[in-house]
């Protein structure tokens, strides 16, 4: 396990730095210059010379790129004199918009779309999997194909309108919930789950009938294994049977994109954090998408290939746990 686990953390930072390179290479060699955006549109070009200096445009693409690394590990300083902007590790950009350095602007979004991503992914996996053992459980039965309409009908709807729907109906005529906020977890439990409720149920809505759907051909495909024949012929409870025997086994393609759609919302969902007014990291990126601000975008970017990289490494491991055959 420690060296299966050293060849894949060599290749996390392989795959990293390509992702690097190429969102590097996009964002900087794109017609829109991020110093004339940085600048204003009253710009001299004195101050635009100045400017494309202390971002250090004024360099060669590859030492551009190599500074970027190196301020990845080691941080760095935009500029030079008194007027320097200092941009501790690890440095992902310096966003002149906001005056910051682009990671001190995601560790101050983050603890958002990680409630966002937590809440929403725990959720949707109450539903998912409840609807869709049920379903396989009731194959072909009234209840199965009630499960599978209300499925289907919940993934043809986009996030977009479940949001407004639900502001809409639960916030502005029913008055039962307050308008979405973020309020820290530590401050007031209550105010943080009650605050982000909805945004829960907008995104759970969404993906529960993608896992209910994929739970329910597992779970169909494992209790037709021949051990679970076995267990029964052993005479083992039912609840046995169908929870250590086949929902164990059959979490395998459920591990599989639980890891991409967690990490991916780990970065933030910029249509449901836009709708609601949530001051994530999803948020962050499409103001930085308004204001072409290259050095947020860049860092979401990259912090979210990350959260993806990662959540799929760690979901190669829970094969192990979940499943006793990988181990073999």
């Amino acid at each position: 396990m420690i060296l299966y686990l050293g060849r894949r953390l060599i290749g996390v930072a392989g795959i990293m730095l390509a992702i690097c390179a190429i969102t590097f290479t996009i964002f900087y060699l794109l017609p829109n210059d991020p110093a004339a955006a940085a600048c204003g549109k009253t710009c001299s070009p004195e101050r635009l010379a100045e400017v494309q200096a202390a971002m250090g445009l004024d360099k060669p693409v590859w030492e551009q790129f190599g500074a970027y690394l190196v301020g990845i590990v080691a941080g760095r300083d935009y500029g030079t004199g008194p007027s320097a902007a200092h941009c501790g590790f690890p440095c992902l950009g310096y966003s002149y918009e906001y005056s910051l350095p682009v990671w001190d602007l995601l560790v101050d979004r983050l603890p958002v779309s990680v409630s966002l991503a937590i809440g929403a992914s725990v959720l949707w996996l109450v539903l998912g999997l409840g609807a869709g053992v049920t379903s396989a459980l009731r194959k072909n039965t009234a209840v199965d194909k009630i499960l599978t309409v209300l499925s289907v009908g919940t993934a043809s709807l986009p996030v977009y309108f479940t949001s407004i729907m639900l502001i809409w109906g639960v916030v502005r005529t029913a008055g039962l919930l307050p308008y979405p906020a973020y309020h820290k977890f530590t401050d007031n439990p209550l105010s943080w789950a009650s605050n982000l409720l909805l945004p829960w149920i907008a995104l759970a809505l969404l993906y529960a009938a993608q896992y209910a759907r994929q739970s329910r051909n597992s779970m169909i495909e494992a209790m037709s294994e021949p051990y679970i024949r076995t267990a029964r012929a052993k005479g083992m409870p039912a609840r046995t049977v169908t929870v250590k025997h086949g929902l164990r086994s059959g979490m395998t393609p459920i591990l599989t994109i639980f890891g991409m759609d967690l990490g991916g919302l780990l970065a933030g969902a910029v249509i449901t954090e836009s709708i609601f007014g949530l001051p994530g990291i999803g948020r962050l990126f499409y103001d930085g998408l308004l204001r072409s601000d290259q050095p947020v975008i860049l860092g979401v970017t990259l912090l979210a290939a990350f959260f993806i990289v990662v959540a799929n490494l760690l979901v190669d491991v829970l094969y192990a746990f979940v499943d006793p055959r990988v181990r073999y």
